[in-house]
């Protein structure tokens, strides 16, 4: 047996606080990436995964709370659970928006809630070992949806071609400020499993299932949009346009997502080598919608 550990790097843990922000919708487009319907609605399968995808973290995460025998970790989960909840309603937020511009997401929206709620959730188990497996399952599950969304994080704070585009800077500054908090929370779901399980086999399996899981339901995000944009030039989703689109630094490369994945399965893999805690700070200390948030708790 390996005697390999994960390696974290200290410096990068900072207390975590929800921010509780808000957007305003009306004066963003239809296409917010100017004359890109595909980056457009690639990004948007956001709105639609993760509002159902975050209350699940947050269901979960209080059923583990009692499993903690760390104080810090304690400390960490809970700040997790207070930023996932956030993230979860500013995404919420969107849909509105989108059903008045033409757009019904319904029909996915109703497929993910029975993903997450249904497939993914409680079980009627007896008390004991099994309820306790289906329980780190989910938590191993986590672990590896969020090694993705902190990846896309950091993405997204670096997506200059985004800002030459003339991307709409509230939808910009909602990706960012979110993609920021994941990069500042990015080791929590994995030091959680580590604490409770860290089993290299069950990090393996659960890794295989939410890459499938989160790859087959964005592409059936991509493809509801495109062909119910009730723009006549939008177009056909497809994976070329999406390799495309990496290329030109609109959407993450296909080259640096296929590359995350031999990381994450590595043993000595920790969350904490990737991305970057300072850039994450140094934008929520910029965001417009962090820094209203932040003033209207002073004011309150």
């Amino acid at each position: 047996m390996s005697n390999k550990q994960p390696r974290p790097v200290p410096a990068e843990r900072i207390p975590l606080k929800a921010r509780k922000v808000s957007f305003a919708w009306e004066d963003t487009p239809l296409h917010w990436v100017p004359g890109d319907p595909f980056t457009t609605h690639t990004i948007n399968v956001l709105h639609l995964l993760l509002p159902a995808g975050e209350r699940w973290f947050v269901h979960v995460y209080r059923q583990a709370l009692p499993l903690i025998r760390d104080d810090r970790l304690r400390e960490d989960v809970i700040g997790f659970i207070g930023q996932e909840a956030m993230h979860s309603q500013a995404h919420d937020e969107v849909l509105p928006h989108l059903r008045e511009q033409g757009l019904d997401p319904t029909p996915y929206t109703a497929q993910v809630d029975w993903f997450f709620e249904k497939l993914l959730g409680d079980r009627t188990l007896p008390p004991g070992r099994a309820r306790r497996w289906w329980l780190l399952e989910r938590i191993a599950l986590i672990a590896a949806i969020e090694h993705y969304t902190a990846f896309l994080g950091d993405w997204v704070l670096n997506a200059a071609e985004l800002d030459r585009r003339g991307a709409d800077p509230t939808m910009l500054d909602l990706l960012r400020w979110h993609g920021a908090e994941e990069v500042e929370h990015r080791s929590v779901a994995f030091d959680l499993f580590v604490h409770v399980d860290g089993g290299y086999r069950r990090r393996v399996r659960t890794w295989a299932l939410a890459f499938g899981a989160l790859m087959f339901l964005w592409q059936r995000g991509v493809r509801f949009f495109m062909e119910h944009d009730p723009t006549p030039a939008a177009g056909k989703a497809s994976f070329r346009a999406f390799y495309r689109s990496g290329r030109r630094g609109t959407l993450p490369a296909t080259g640096a997502l296929l590359k995350s994945i031999p990381r994450y399965l590595s043993r000595t893999y920790h969350p904490s080598q990737e991305g970057s805690t300072a850039q994450a700070v140094a934008y929520l200390a910029s965001s417009p919608a962090a820094l209203a948030a932040e003033k209207a708790e002073r004011d309150a």
